[in-house]
C-alpha cells in the first residue's frame, strides 16, 4: 500500500515538472494536480492496455509507434475528465505524455533502487 501511494506522490511530482516545462499545460491547484495524477495512472492501467489490444494492428504496421500516440491520447483524456487540468491541444498532450513517462520511469528508478 505504501508502495502504491509513494508510486503516486512520484507520478504528482511528474505532473507538476511537464506543467513548469510544457507551454500549454494548466493546473489551477495542488488538489487538480493529485486528482489528475490519479487519473492519468488510473486510464493507464485500466483502458491504456485495450486500447492497445485493439489497435494493434496499427501499432504493428508502424513498428509500435502509435503506442505514443495512445499516450497522448490518454493524457489528453485525463485534463478533459478532472476539472482544474487543462490541456491546449493533442500536440501538446502529446509531448507531456512524453515527458510525463520519461520523468515517472526516472523518479521511480531512483526510489526502487534504494
Amino acid at each position: 500500500m505504501t508502495r502504491l501511494i509513494l508510486t503516486w506522490v512520484l507520478n504528482s511530482f511528474a505532473l507538476f515538472f511537464v506543467m513548469k516545462l510544457v507551454p500549454g499545460i494548466q493546473i489551477d491547484r495542488f488538489q487538480d494536480l493529485l486528482v489528475g495524477a490519479l487519473v492519468i495512472g488510473l486510464l493507464n492501467a485500466f483502458l491504456r492496455p485495450v486500447i492497445i489490444l485493439l489497435t494493434l494492428p496499427v501499432t504493428v504496421l508502424t513498428l509500435g509507434l502509435f503506442t505514443l500516440v495512445i499516450n497522448g491520447l490518454m493524457f489528453y483524456l485525463a485534463a478533459t475528465l478532472v476539472h482544474g487540468f487543462r490541456v491546449s491541444g493533442f500536440a501538446t498532450a502529446f509531448v507531456a505524455a512524453l515527458l510525463f513517462s520519461l520523468f515517472s520511469f526516472l523518479l521511480n528508478t531512483i526510489i526502487r533502487r534504494d
